[in-house]
């Protein structure tokens, strides 16, 4: 199976002025990636905006996306002003908004620089690839899980300690570190790189705050799901190379498990920050 191409994968049509429409890889499993939604958004505010790039993305998980129907873009041009323009991106599927981004764009700008230093972290080349040791561990995964993780995977990623979906293993503490790159060349277009680094960041953040708790996604009746998302763009990016994502979860409560992530170019650069708020709950059973 061929590795499935990020740019072409999120595409977008336009129908109109202001609305776009994007479909889903065939091999997705039941539901949408969260990442894909992301991604498209931000690909479909950029269509309305002009020499300037994203600084921040705010976004709201409302409804699961359904795979197998096209999902239609509304962007709103909430303001084009002397230094900043803000769109705002409702994703619609069958009449109802399963997601909703605000984003703000700005020209480049020079200004005082200071970064958070890159984390000790192992070195990529001495990592496995991550896709390759899921597919080792599944033998006893459900058909479903095991067809979704067969597939080619876009995004390329080496975890410094990596768990299986299906090994919750001991309780560990809610830090992660990973590596990761786009397999598929992305061209020059900046927008791009930002787009597919977007699709990325959703990657192993709620497994993240799930780690002292000895539960993973194929824990019997446990529930997971995006509920929000940020993220902040700080430099430009190559997202061809090789990227650090230093992640933490500084809280879980209610219900809810709270991440971190800071993801750095391989030479230390810090080019994004994203945080996040996911649903973790065990099922109560039924009486």
């Amino acid at each position: 199976m061929k590795t499935e191409n990020l740019a072409e994968t999120l595409k977008l049509e336009r129908i109109e002025v202001n609305l776009f429409r994007g479909t889903t890889a065939d091999n997705s499993p039941g539901r949408i990636f969260g990442g894909q939604v992301i991604g498209q958004s931000l690909l479909a505010a950029y269509e309305t905006v002009e020499d300037r790039i994203c600084h921040s993305l705010h976004c709201y998980f409302i409804r699961p996306g359904d795979p197998t129907v096209p999902i239609v873009f509304e962007v709103d041009r909430s303001r084009d002003g002397g230094s900043f323009t803000t769109r705002r991106v409702i994703a619609i599927q069958h009449g109802q908004q399963i997601f909703n981004l605000a984003a703000s764009f700005m020209a480049h700008e020079e200004g005082y620089e200071h970064q958070a230093p890159m984390p000790a972290a192992t070195p990529w080349a001495d990592l496995p690839d991550e896709a390759e040791m899921q597919k080792a561990a599944m033998k006893d995964a459900p058909e479903e899980a095991k067809r979704w993780l067969s597939r080619p995977r876009p995004i390329e990623m080496r975890s410094v300690d990596a768990r299986s979906y299906f090994q919750g293993g001991e309780a560990k503490d809610p830090e992660s570190q990973s590596w990761m790159r786009a397999r598929e060349p992305i061209g020059a277009d900046q927008h791009m790189h930002q787009v597919i680094l977007a699709y990325a960041s959703d990657m192993n953040l709620l497994s993240t705050a799930m780690r002292p708790h000895k539960v993973h996604w194929q824990t019997p009746g446990f529930q997971s799901a995006s509920l929000d998302h940020a993220m902040w763009f700080h430099r430009p990016i190559n997202f061809n190379d090789w990227h650090l994502y230093a992640q933490d979860s500084p809280s879980a409560s209610g219900g809810r498990g709270f991440i971190r992530g800071s993801i750095f170019a391989s030479d230390g650069t810090l080019v994004a920050s994203v945080a996040q708020e996911g649903l973790m709950r065990m099922r109560k059973a039924k009486a």
